[in-house]
């Protein structure tokens, strides 16, 4: 077999057929070249994979038609059902037995680079009053949804948000528009900081603390589909804050700070998320299930398909070594590329944000593939 199969791939995790591109490479190892495997605690793991064969199953999981490597649904489900019998300790082995690695490049490396996210807390109410006033807003009653391909097979499968204004699509408010004016959209909960609220919007979801000391989380429901642009970089080009000092955690005590110029700023992400209150065991990503501390992986889609497990090798804020197996269940503005991470940290106040936001490592992965996918 070749060392290097190159592919826009019309397969999904599961099948074999192999197709060529000029941007990724697979590249087949063995088990021995993933460093640390048999050190790695799989039981994390393993629920992580369960959760995706879960959502595949009951089809709550999105699969892009253009994705390098794509997921076929029914040869996924024969995987999970070998899986069931399989003690959690014991997932390792069974990877072993049923699947094969493959060094991820693209462009020619396998080097890429690998941030974290985690899921924030803020404080919230029911009930508006002079302490909670900031809106945490659900989906809007006018956000409307259109796909170009609908209407024109000849257009892109693109996704466009917007609002009808006098018979016409338009783009929806911006976020400084919904800041300043408003929205007739469901008020969900209503937070005591508008920089907390913002950080959420970043992060997708948090937990909310009710002023009774219950607990609730928050859900990303949807965008207003405008472009995300990061805080971070806004202030670095003002030069707010030194490069050196740009973490999330000084980023949020700055904007807390000097909130009256914050808000300008903020502004100039014209990205908004809407919320729902939600249920589930950890904030739900773009698979269609709650995310999994320390194993659920954001992606690419357009190259790496949901569901999809990973070996990740990279790096902590403070270099120590980061080798475990995750899973492909997220996505998010900012990652782009084959060879493209960010990494769900867990749930928190700013102890895990100071250790989340810190992060950007250099590092790769291994996609790993079914054996019978190979013949």
């Amino acid at each position: 077999m070749q060392k290097y199969l190159s592919f826009i791939i019309v397969l999904l995790l599961l099948t074999s057929c192999v197709k060529k591109t000029d941007d990724v490479e697979l590249e087949k190892v063995s088990f021995s070249k993933l460093v640390d495997f048999e050190k790695d605690n799989m039981t994390g793991a393993y629920k992580a994979f369960r959760k995706s064969c879960e959502a595949i199953a009951l089809k709550t999981g999105e699969f892009i038609d253009d994705s390098a490597i794509k997921i076929n649904r029914k040869d996924y489900m024969a995987v999970c059902a070998k899986s069931l019998g399989v003690a959690p300790k014991k997932f390792g082995e069974f990877i072993k037995n049923h699947f094969t690695p493959y060094l991820v490049t693209f462009n020619g490396s396998a080097e890429g680079k690998f941030t974290a996210y985690y899921e924030a807390e803020l404080n919230a109410s029911y009930v508006k009053d002079d302490k909670y006033r900031y809106p945490i807003y659900a989906k809007p009653y006018d956000l409307v949804e259109v796909n170009l391909k609908d209407f024109d097979k000849s257009l892109p499968d693109k996704k466009i948000l917007g609002r009808v204004d006098s018979g016409k699509l338009v783009p929806y408010y911006t976020r400084k528009e919904i800041y300043e004016k408003g929205l007739n959209a469901p008020v969900i909960l209503w937070a005591d900081s508008y920089v907390d609220l913002y950080i959420m919007q970043i992060q997708g979801s948090a937990v909310a603390k009710l002023p009774n000391g219950q607990k609730t989380r928050i859900s990303y429901a949807e965008n207003n589909g405008h472009e995300f642009k990061g805080i971070g970089s806004i202030l670095l080009s003002k030069k707010v804050i030194p490069s050196g000092q740009a973490s999330m955690g000084n980023i949020k005590k700055w904007l807390k700070q000097n909130f009256d110029k914050a808000k300008e700023h903020m502004n100039e992400n014209e990205r908004y998320i809407f919320h729902r209150l939600g249920n589930e065991d950890g904030p739900m990503g773009a698979l269609g299930v709650g995310l999994t501390s320390g194993r659920s992986l954001a992606v690419d889609q357009k190259f790496i398909p949901l569901g999809a497990m990973l070996w990740l090798e990279t790096s902590k804020p403070d270099n120590k070594k980061l080798n475990k197996l995750v899973v492909a269940q997220d996505i998010g503005g900012a990652i782009k590329g084959a060879v493209r991470g960010d990494y769900f940290w867990g749930s928190g106040g700013d102890d895990i944000l100071e250790k989340a936001g810190k992060m950007n490592s250099k590092g790769q992965y291994y996609i790993l593939i079914p054996n019978h996918s190979e013949k």
